[in-house]
């Protein structure tokens, strides 16, 4: 099963052309791939989308790994409470974890802030016939630090003071970005989209229950409260970084399980766009295989 490719294109940023995401639905998608399967609500063709895609993944991670040509890099983004962990779960939560590593990315330690921006997430790519899955990344430091200036003290002197920093800094990460993609990262980045409203409704709903309430720092208000500035920032840097060789999806994230099939169904697109496939085998492969299918059929008779 394959997301009808209207839906694809219409959450891709096209490079080159704003984000908008003041007129991105939140909720919704234009393009109707929620229609009746013979249930009585979105919600249920949507699991039974997501469960299509899971096995869908299942299947392209065990070519990517025998192909043995590409790596996939997922890059998610998100507000807080924008549902970045539920997604990850339960996106990937049929992939074979050899194969797979998830890296969260929280605020930097000393060694990190004395190398450049790019560094601590460069040493955590994954290896040829992986998959990388990075909560939070590089673009922390175009949209966090935008926000809070003061955490851009550590870097070039007056760089923090002027708009030239987020240029220059797009600039390396559509740099960064394009070196991977040449050697054999394939790159696909989300953006889960949440209204101020659903942010709103799910920190409440950390702070009312019990097995959440380990979840909420202070921090999280105060962010809350920064939502329009973070909207710019982000506004900004996907304009600005989705380009044909590492496209951003802005994925409407009010309704998780919207949320969660639209992302399964994008990287499975993405996967099957490498166009992959098995190793031939050479001539001294297939003898091989062949003399050792005799042996332990002799095996099996004589047992």
């Amino acid at each position: 099963m394959k997301l009808a490719r209207a839906v694809v294109h219409e959450l891709m940023v096209q490079p080159g052309k704003p984000a908008g995401l003041s007129r991105r639905s939140t909720s919704t998608t234009r393009s109707d791939w929620l229609g009746p399967l013979g249930r009585a609500h979105p919600k249920e063709v949507a699991e039974h989308d997501l469960d299509a895609f899971k096995s869908a993944l299942m299947v392209a991670q065990d070519l990517l790994y025998a192909s043995d040509r590409w790596s996939l890099l997922l890059v998610f983004q998100a507000l807080d409470a924008g549902g970045k962990d539920g997604t990850i779960k339960h996106v990937m939560s049929g992939v074979n974890p050899q194969g797979c590593d998830v890296i969260s990315f929280k605020q930097p330690s000393e060694v990190e802030l004395r190398h450049d921006f790019l560094w601590r997430c460069s040493t955590r790519l994954p290896e040829r016939g992986h998959i990388g899955i990075f909560n939070r990344s590089y673009y922390e430091d175009v949209l966090v630090v935008r926000v809070h200036p003061e955490l851009a003290a550590r870097r070039p002197a007056g760089a923090a003071a002027s708009g030239q920093l987020w240029r220059e800094r797009f600039e390396d990460i559509n740099a960064f970005e394009r070196h991977l993609t040449r050697n054999g990262t394939r790159i696909v980045k989300f953006f889960l989209h949440v209204s101020e409203a659903e942010q709103r409704r799910r920190l409440l709903e950390r702070l009312d229950d019990p097995d959440k309430q380990w979840k909420f720092s202070p921090a999280d208000l105060a962010e809350h409260g920064r939502f329009d500035e973070y909207q710019v920032a982000y506004e900004d840097a996907i304009t600005a970084t989705s380009t044909p060789w590492a496209p951003w999806y802005v994925v409407p994230a009010d309704h998780k399980y919207a949320l969660r099939a639209l992302v399964g169904g994008i990287v499975v697109d993405a996967i099957d766009a490498l166009d992959l496939s098995r190793p031939e085998l050479d001539d001294a492969q297939r003898q091989a295989i062949a003399h050792a299918a005799e042996v332990l059929r002799a095996e099996d008779r004589g047992g």
